[in-house]
């Protein structure tokens, strides 16, 4: 439950800024964590929410309050709890309906929680390990590399070494896609490079949306 809460929360806090509104249907216990929420947010007193730090805080507050109904959720989804990517989803698709739904104090709490990254996001610039940039090309190098351009013109590639959330959009070919902006998120790897003789660190990508 931990590992599933850290996740969910985290997911949700990002999702805020990665990912557009999308036409899914609600089922019964997700309309009815989000109605939870909502309520637990519209009773946070936002005068005294002055730092990203501080919403980030709340709105964890409000969810650990209500982490019971959160297996719930994962099943009415059909979604594996040990499963992080899918609970990324979960997490970001939650945020999202709490905007669908007008919960009238999240959206200002969002705006707190996302006052940093907007500015990140803003500048180009890496947040973690995630960033928004443009979509250039596919280099094809023994694997395929994503490689896409900051605020500065500044390209950089990101390692498609296995499948991820939103793969699919550049399997059969990406040229439509060229100058559209995304949201790409990555961890850190070490590889050997046989030309090179060495291990040597690499952005493998584990999630990209289209904007």
């Amino acid at each position: 439950m931990n590992k599933f809460l850290l996740v969910f929360i985290v997911a949700g806090f990002y999702g805020l800024n990665l990912f557009a509104q999308s036409q899914r249907v609600l089922g019964p216990v997700e309309k009815k964590i989000v109605d939870t929420l909502c309520n637990g947010i519209n009773r946070i007193d936002l005068s005294k929410i002055n730092t990203q730090e501080e919403a980030v805080a709340a709105y964890t507050q409000v969810v650990t309050d209500h982490a019971d109904m959160l297996s719930d959720l994962a099943a009415e989804r059909h979604v594996d709890m040990a499963d992080m990517d899918a609970m990324k989803r979960v997490g970001m698709d939650l945020a999202l309906d709490l905007f669908k739904v007008k919960c009238e104090k999240f959206t200002e709490l969002s705006k707190k929680m996302a006052m940093q990254v907007a500015q990140k996001e803003i500048a180009g610039e890496a947040n973690g390990d995630a960033m928004i940039g443009t979509f250039k090309r596919i280099d094809k190098k023994g694997f395929n590399y994503i490689v896409v351009a900051d605020a500065h013109n500044n390209e950089k590639p990101f390692l498609w070494l296995r499948q991820f959330p939103g793969s699919e959009s550049f399997m059969n070919g990406a040229a439509q896609l060229v100058g559209k902006k995304i949201s790409i998120s990555w961890k850190e790897i070490e590889v050997y490079l046989p030309d090179a003789k060495g291990y040597y660190p690499v952005k493998e990508i584990t999630g990209i949306t289209i904007q």
